[in-house]
């Protein structure tokens, strides 16, 4: 049984049925194809590749695209040849892909249509076409320079000379049995090859055998319960091998495939709108980065919320996220499955799998904040070591994965026997013989799903940045920072600029820090915890020395702009309907900004991320204005930078004056209002009106229909009450016109915030509707109905809330102050 082989068995039961869909996610209607068009196509690929190709016994084509409608078309038609596909990034820099191709000495390579430019630029040197374009495909076929030459034999038969790869393999042929081994020249036997991302070193090529990737794809198949009425999005890249597991678990099932082009993955609200709202996903496998992007609201509310499509969710490429973190994930009535699965690129592709049972999302049920590995899945085998190669059955070690056909080729292998074992260099610890992931001991990490050594980034920072020496950390395990002794005037803007064209995208630093010296231990090593501190320091000292001038706003953005992608100084302005990714950005990149923006202005920008990823600078200008200069008459200009000052309503106010949260609507009170007045911590009070005529002794939350109207919101600031203690002083009945309603208390409902409540509540009220902001010792922040009581949101924060929460001044967000960290939180105000 091969991978095309159990695509075609699926399009002979549902030939008419979807197969894949791509959207394009720009006004576009979606593109679909059925089971019996992928095919049609994929025939038509093969009859062309066995004309126009000369075989030998081992046969690979590189395909050099990116993901559209065709790619199903153009990976079945490559197998069905027979030969391995080897997917070529066309965004991977080009020394990469020219030793990858060299490596494995390839000899045809398919390129889209639209990327034969590109590949021409950085390959023509190797490879020619011969305008061997495909009908309906759109692929065109190029060759190796000089790989037509043919030699003659002693009985004058034609035959291709072998070289590299393929002259060492028969040179290991000739020593060593065949018996209880595995063959990597075996006829038909590779799938597909894949090199690692090259930041452990030197790039490996991994060879990966049907027989290898089989047993993952029907076992998942099996786990997952997938059905030809799923929709599978395939998130990984194409040179990640799991997105072989979403490309043939879907097609193998009579299942949807959707794609969507590589720039709407870095965009979380268009990605979750088309995954969750267009297409109705079923089916995601993804890194915990990609699931982070959209944040912990977006998540909850529309990911992991009750009527949410997401059947199953299989987290892989990095550390699962602790038990805690997916509580705060999931919203109340979801029923999504989640799955842990782990494995390595080196035994293609997933070795466990772990289900997380339903009962641990209880708030109140005990489960250790680490989730296990798992069971191996179908074929494969999984062991625990130590230092000494004993087995660990109790106690820390290192994974090895392997099984009696679950074996990969790597690099220059030929032969292994049944049942090689890999070292994978993470290790775990075990307990009740479940395994727990603990990380790689080995100085390497797993960065946006991808394999990172941090030394091979300080060797390439090293030798092309003119340093006298760098250190490279892995701060607070979120953060890459580059630390550099400059020679002569280096600066910072030209040392990132050198590693982005010697680098992949996610072995770049965050940051780079010019320091005089690199601090040392006592025993001559690296004091990495003092770069630690060295590094909070700077981040410390920017926050306090940034006082940025609202002039200055615009022009330093536009600097930011170019230095984190890349512009030269001299260039022109940016032009204010520019998009950050249409303009060379990327996911990294997009980070980067937005540090260096709230470094520039000194203090956190909430919702920044979301729109630098699907805005223009304009609108990203006015979002950083309207936080950083709340002024209500501030004039927006992006053609010339403000240069007006502040108007007196963006000033503190004083004391005894009003701050109108919603300066459109006049605090008229009628007569037949209750007039409340809240004194709260922290100097405020909250004016509300209330009209008696919806007032009643209902006793039960929720009993009545129509909700009190509320004239206006206003904050009195009272620094100085012994000035103002008239609104106190003034008798409640002075306020209630002729009513001699008598005032009696109730309790109307109640909420169970899991601990200690310390803060006063905070109280908020519109036209239609008041809301009750209230957080505890426990960390968790509720945003309750006042009138029905039922819980609207809840969020869990960084640490216990032991202040009350207050509004911005825009009216717009709340701020929540973690006295025990001394930090601030930022929430969106949300009135539903």
């Amino acid at each position: 049984m091969t991978l095309h082989e159990i695509v075609q068995t699926a399009a002979s039961l549902y030939p008419e049925r979807r197969a894949v869909c791509f959207d394009e996610c720009i006004n576009k209607v979606p593109v679909i194809y059925t089971y019996k068009t992928v095919i049609n196509l994929a025939t038509e690929l093969t009859d062309f590749l066995k004309k126009h190709c000369n075989f030998t016994e081992r046969f690979e084509i590189g395909l050099y695209c990116y993901p559209g409608i065709n790619l199903p078309s153009w990976i079945i038609g490559i197998l069905q040849v027979p030969a391995a596909y080897s997917p070529i990034d066309p965004d991977a820099p080009p020394n990469l892909s020219a030793y990858f191709m060299k490596k494995c000495n390839f000899q045809y390579v398919l390129v889209e249509k639209d990327r034969v430019d590109k590949f021409t630029v950085a390959h023509g040197h190797l490879f020619c076409h011969n305008s061997f374009e495909i009908p309906k495909v759109g692929l065109i076929l190029f060759q190796r320079k000089g790989s037509n030459i043919e030699h003659l034999n002693d009985n004058n038969e034609s035959y291709a000379v072998p070289s590299g790869l393929e002259a060492q393999a028969l040179d290991q042929l000739e020593t060593k049995p065949f018996k209880d081994l595995l063959d990597v020249r075996q006829q038909h036997s590779i799938a597909y090859i894949f090199h690692t991302s090259g930041t452990t070193g030197i790039p490996k090529i991994v060879s990966v055998p049907h027989k290898c990737i089989l047993p993952n794809i029907l076992h998942l198949r099996d786990v997952f319960k997938v059905t030809p009425d799923d929709t599978v999005f395939m998130a990984s890249p194409l040179t990640f091998d799991p997105s072989v597991i979403e490309l043939f678990i879907a097609l193998a099932s009579g299942a949807s495939l959707l794609i969507v082009p590589n720039l709407i993955k870095m965009m979380p609200q268009e990605l979750s709108e088309v995954l969750f709202q267009h297409h109705r996903v079923s089916v995601l496998q993804a890194t915990p980065t990609l699931l982070r992007r959209f944040g912990v609201q977006r998540i909850k509310s529309t990911v992991l919320s009750a009527d949410t499509s997401l059947r199953i969710l299989a987290l892989g490429g990095e550390a699962f996220p602790g038990l805690n973190v997916l509580r705060s994930w999931r919203g109340k009535g979801n029923k999504t499955h989640v799955f842990n699965i782990y494995g390595i690129t080196e035994v293609s592709c997933w070795a466990t799998c772990y289900k997380v049972p339903e009962e641990v999302f209880s708030s109140d049920h005990r489960f250790d904040s680490l989730v296990p590995l798992g069971t191996p899945l179908s074929g494969t085998t999984v062991e625990v070591k130590d230092a000494n190669g004993s087995a660990v059955l109790e106690g820390e070690g290192q994974v090895f994965i392997g099984g009696e056909e679950r074996v990969c080729f790597l690099d220059d292998e030929v032969t292994l026997p049944k049942g090689t074992m890999r070292a994978t260099g993470d290790f775990v610890r075990v307990k009740d013989t479940e395994m727990f992931f603990l990380g790689r001991k080995d100085n390497q990490i797993k960065r946006h799903g991808k394999r990172l050594s941090i030394e091979y980034v300080q060797q390439i920072a090293e030798g092309y940045c003119q340093a006298e020496t760098c250190a490279v950390i892995w701060y607070q395990l979120e953060k890459l920072i580059l630390f550099v002794v400059p020679k002569g005037n280096l600066k910072k803007r030209d040392i990132l600029k050198k590693l982005q064209e010697r680098l992949p995208s996610h072995a770049v630093p965050d940051e780079v820090l010019l320091i005089d010296t690199l601090p040392f231990t006592s025993h001559g090593k690296m004091d990495v915890s003092e770069l630690s501190r060295i590094y909070g320091s700077h981040l410390n000292s920017r926050r306090c020395d940034s006082k940025l001038k609202e002039n200055e706003l615009w022009e330093r953005l536009q600097h930011l702009w170019k230095a984190v992608l890349n512009f030269p100084d001299e260039s022109t302005s940016i032009l204010k309907e520019s998009r950050f990714l249409h303009s060379g950005g990327d996911s990294l990149k997009s980070l980067q900004f937005h540090d260096e923006i709230e470094h520039m202005v000194g203090k956190p920008v909430p919702g920044l991320l979301e729109i630098i990823l699907s805005r223009s600078i304009e609108e990203v200008y006015r979002h950083i204005l309207k936080t950083v200069f709340p002024s209500e008459n501030l004039k927006l200009s992006c053609n010339n930078a403000v240069k007006r000052k502040l108007s007196e309503s963006s000033r503190e106010e004083p004391s005894k004056k009003y701050v109108q949260l919603k300066p459109e609507r006049s605090p008229v009170v009628e007569s037949n209002f209750v007039g409340f007045t809240a004194v709260t911590r922290g100097n405020r009070l909250l004016s509300m009106g209330d009209p008696l005529k919806n007032h009643s002794n209902t006793e039960q939350a929720g009993e009545s229909e129509v909700l009190p109207s509320v004239r206006d919101k206003t904050i009195v600031s009272s620094a100085n009450m012994a000035e103002d203690d008239s609104i106190l002083n003034t008798p409640v009945h002075e306020n209630l016109g002729q009513t001699a309603e008598k005032l009696m208390l109730h309790l109307r409902w109640k909420s169970d915030l899991g601990k200690c409540v310390d803060a006063s509540p905070l109280v908020v009220t519109e036209k239609l509707s008041a809301f009750v902001y209230i957080g505890s010792h426990s960390h968790v922040i509720q945003a309750i109905d006042l009138y029905s009581g039922k819980v609207k949101w809840e969020r869990n924060l960084a640490d216990r809330i032991e202040s009350s929460a207050c509004v911005s001044r825009c009216g717009n967000f709340l701020v929540v102050e973690g006295v025990m960290e001394k930090h601030t939180g930022h929430l969106r105000l949300r009135m539903l």
